[in-house]
């Protein structure tokens, strides 16, 4: 449905023609699709090599002791501009679809344009490419380690990446790094890597079988449910898969256990976080509370003490079998565990009256929720801050020694869809001795959709340093944990804003009023972001009281008082299913009218 109300008739068909469908042959790597009931399960379809590694390379004129990566973009041109430096000394690049009038450093080898990939994949030591079902099978298949960048609108891309790292076979790259050239630490991690996939590869005879005993009458459907039941089931099981992260409804093994890891989700952890236990104590006794208090908040609790946890994690994946969520692996090394670390939550907010006239000047009533976001941030000196492996591999090529950088990890990043880490130079948002401007640090943080998250955290350091005069000279560390739906109205994005504001704001000594916090973290989504917000979603979040009504002007965002929820009066918040976003042309509109 989020293809736009014109697609709807198209997507409802679609619907409907699998409703009549009988039977499903699943591949591994699967979307779930729960309204069928009758499946069949085959292995990984893949094309077999017709000539052994030496063969190949020795055609190439290779010995078995040079380096090789397959360069392997889905056999689209796409005029890439490869240098000779991007590879490891000792290495060289198989590059397919490579133009014919395209120059290619000496490092770097055209294959033919009808090269059979298979026999190339074997001759390699790693891949280097977009995910798609041919790459991620192939490589398993062969054991073949894929560093993969990510594809942006591709919906089968969650579930493939997870297979292919719960069996241990792939590598994140950074799309920046992709297109600059950072690629050594990338391929010396693939080097690494012990892929461990030992399922079938016979996918397509098994398929060929099933379908031939079908056309010979030896079907293997069921008419225990008529299309109208399965087109039911599609629809509320689909929605009840979108709502439940992790319930068993025809999940795939390597896809739970990614999401039942994921297990810093607040919402995931209320139940766990009331345990009472020397660990939980000793946790909340290690963080000094500088402003508000725990009001007894288990999500506040079970963030303090998972964030604890992480100290213990450090070296722990290092020795166990156990396969670890990439993003807790990439926090578990975010902090300098002798340095202080600064938390701040911050609500979403339920409109209850006014929220659509705020931008007319109207009095709102706006009631913070239950549903926050938690954001850890520690400011060190660069020399002490712990870099991502790619990270300090780009430090260390441009040779200047520790400078200051930024990174941040996201928690519940696998069940939207989103890069789990993000990293930069602080130095890239400076213009000489002044900040960059508000639309070239848009313009930076859109250059990935899969990392544009960050813009949201991010964009504070940005209005920080543009609105105060405040400079950043020691490296920053944040980790953020929001359990505020995304996309359903409730200011998820400003949660993340302000608790990541008060964080950096605390870390840094700097006191900002509640008010004067809000109007900043509108100008991060405004000027940074690109949204066209108004400042009710940011006023909430910051000025709101638990359990009371915040009422407020949003002309010039003043706050007229809090009005108290009567005892037997309760608010709830019921999801529509229709995803909430702003359309920047309307809004814009909107705005020149009333201002």
């Amino acid at each position: 449905m989020a293809a736009g109300y014109h697609h709807r008739s198209i997507i409802w068909q679609i619907a409907e023609d699998y409703s009549h469908c009988e039977l499903l042959l699943r591949l591994p790597g699967y979307v779930p699709m729960p309204a069928f009931r009758d499946v069949v399960d085959v292995p990984l379809v893949v094309r077999r090599p017709h000539k052994s590694r030496m063969e190949v390379r020795n055609e190439l004129g290779l010995g078995d002791d040079v380096k090789l990566v397959l360069f392997n973009f889905g056999g689209q041109p796409a005029g890439w501009m490869l240098k000779e430096e991007w590879l490891p000394t000792g290495w060289l690049c198989l590059v397919c679809a490579a133009s014919d009038k395209q120059e290619l450093p000496p490092n770097f080898i055209r294959l033919p344009k009808d090269v059979y990939t298979p026999d190339v994949i074997a001759a390699c030591d790693c891949m280097l490419g977009k995910i798609g079902y041919g790459t991620v099978s192939e490589a398993l298949a062969y054991k073949l380690p894929f560093v993969f960048v990510r594809r942006d609108y591709f919906s089968e891309e969650p579930f493939l990446r997870n297979m292919l790292e719960y069996f241990q076979g792939g590598v994140e790259m950074i799309r920046r790094d992709l297109l600059t050239g950072h690629w050594k630490p990338y391929l010396e991690r693939a080097l690494s890597l012990k892929p461990c996939y030992e399922g079938g590869i016979n996918g397509g005879e098994v398929a060929a079988g099933i379908l031939q005993k079908a056309a010979t009458g030896r079907s293997y459907a069921s008419d225990k449910f008529s299309g109208p039941r399965r087109l039911r089931d599609a629809i509320v099981l689909g929605y009840q898969l979108q709502r439940a992260p992790g319930g068993d409804i025809s999940i795939p093994e390597w896809y739970a256990v990614a999401e039942n890891e994921l297990g810093l989700r607040a919402t995931l952890e209320n139940n766990e976080a009331n345990k009472k236990s020397p660990f939980t104590e000793l946790c909340i006794e290690d963080f000094e509370i500088l402003h508000g208090e725990l009001h007894g908040l288990p999500d506040t609790v079970a963030f303090l003490r998972s964030l604890a946890g992480l100290h213990c994690e450090t070296d722990s994946h290092k020795h166990s079998e156990k396969r670890q969520i990439r993003e807790r692996i990439a926090a578990s090394t975010l902090f300098h565990w002798e340095e202080d670390i600064f938390v701040a939550r911050a609500p979403g907010r339920l409109d209850v009256m006014g929220g659509i006239a705020d931008y007319s000047g109207s009095l709102v009533l706006q009631m913070p929720i239950r549903e926050a976001c938690h954001v850890a941030v520690q400011k060190i000196h660069p020399s002490k801050q712990k870099l991502w492996k790619h990270a300090l591999a780009r430090q260390q090529n441009q040779g200047l020694g520790p400078k200051p950088v930024l990174q941040i990890v996201s928690f519940g990043s696998e069940l939207c869809n989103r890069a789990p880490t993000f990293d930069m130079d602080l130095a890239d948002l400076m213009d000489g001795d002044q900040p960059i401007s508000y639309e070239s640090a848009g313009k930076y943080f859109a250059q990935d959709p899969s990392q544009k998250w960050a813009s949201y955290v991010a964009g504070a350091i940005v209005v920080l340093m543009t609105e105060l005069g405040v400079r950043f000279n020691d490296s920053i560390s944040i980790l953020v944990s929001s359990a505020v739906p995304e996309g359903k109205g409730v200011s998820s994005s400003a949660a993340i804003e302000v608790a990541t504001m008060s964080a950096i704001a605390a870390a840094h000594g700097l006191e900002i009023a509640p008010r004067d916090l809000a109007l900043l973290c509108q100008k991060v989504e405004n000027f940074v972001v690109g949204a066209p917000c108004g400042v009710m979603d940011q006023m909430a979040s910051a000025c709101g009281e638990a359990n009371k009504l915040l009422a407020m002007v949003c002309q010039p965002a003043e706050v007229t008082g809090v009005v108290n929820i009567p005892t037997h009066i309760c608010f709830w918040g019921i999801d529509s299913g229709i995803r909430h976003r702003y359309e920047a042309a309307c809004c814009y509109l909107v705005h020149k009218r009333l201002f």
